[in-house]
């Protein structure tokens, strides 16, 4: 009899089931009346046991409050600020669903989430979460790189290395961001280069030559040829062997957004025809895919089934 293979897992919350379960208290549907009424506690309770839980681990914090604010209704956050004012985790999950909703061609909205975000950095000092908000809305409005530099410094401040700081900045020098190419690039170098070993900014620079096959698939015409060909690069390799020895082989704790660093180096393996290796790193992925990198591909599920399973063979 024929085992049916498991369904694959393509969810924000990537592997933390702690995270899952608290999304599935807050849906509407499964509160009375989508508020909590009748209730005997309060509709943002499971945000705030779950922020509890977390204390100062700013990565998973960041990672935690980033997919709550995502996709809750707003309505919890709000209602959490009016029955706790001045509380630290109610005004970052406020604010951090504030930028994520915000409209930017309304500046009196934008207004609103920078106010909202440097409430929230008063009241969670040391926690760079609240300065990666703000540093988010000024990417969505565009604002020059070198005036959202300051926001970044406050960030990595508070938490020196901390993975989602740096993702962000990867992706607002990216040239689909407001940076470019060269910028983007020697930016996740250094980083990588300078990072204590085990950290996973090693995989920084495969996550920066993605976003490069990524920038040049959105082109046409002549500039389109060639457009996968920086994978067989000598630096490509020397990207991969970094990731793969400097974190993937290491025994250091798995950090929040690890199954998004797994994709990202599996995917890239790929790329550079290193397929047993990419097998091995997506044994470690298991049902975890995430819809990016593998949406640069036709068929992306399949693909990821492909090298999972098969091509290691």
């Amino acid at each position: 009899m024929l085992r049916r293979r498991p369904s694959l897992l393509i969810r924000p919350e990537l592997d933390d089931d702690l995270l899952h379960a608290t999304l599935a208290e807050l849906r509407p549907a499964l509160q009375l009346h989508g508020l909590g009424a009748g209730s005997s506690r309060p509709v943002w309770e499971p945000a705030a046991r779950l922020l509890r839980a977390t204390g100062r681990d700013w990565d998973r914090r960041a990672h935690r409050v980033s997919v709550l604010a995502r996709n809750m209704p707003a309505a919890i956050p709000e209602r959490w600020v009016a029955d706790r004012p001045g509380h630290g985790d109610a005004l970052l999950l406020s604010a951090c669903a504030a930028v994520a909703r915000v409209p930017v061609g309304d500046p009196a909205a934008v207004r609103r989430a920078e106010q909202a975000c440097l409430r929230a950095a008063d009241a969670c000092p040391g926690d760079p979460t609240p300065w990666l908000a703000l540093f988010s809305l000024m990417r969505a409005c565009a604002v020059p790189v070198r005036d959202a530099v300051p926001v970044w410094t406050e960030a990595v401040h508070c938490a020196p290395w901390h993975r989602g700081a740096y993702h962000q900045m990867l992706g607002y020098l990216s040239p689909r961001g407001h940076g470019t190419l060269s910028d983007m690039l020697d930016f996740a170098w250094q980083s990588a280069v300078q990072a204590p070993h085990g950290s996973p900014l090693a995989v920084l620079p495969v996550a920066a030559r993605v976003e490069l096959g990524a920038h040049r698939q959105g082109l046409t015409g002549l500039a389109a040829i060639g457009a996968n060909g920086h994978w067989n690069e000598l630096r490509a390799a020397e990207e991969l062997d970094r990731a793969l020895s400097g974190w993937f082989h290491t025994a250091v704790a798995p950090h929040a957004e690890a199954m998004t660093d797994l994709n990202l180096l599996a995917f890239a393996l790929t790329r550079a025809h290193r397929p047993a290796e990419a097998a091995l790193v997506l044994r470690r992925v298991g049902r975890h895919m995430t819809r990016h990198p593998w949406d640069l591909l036709p068929e992306p599920e399949r693909a990821f089934l492909y090298w999972r399973d098969g091509a290691a063979g």
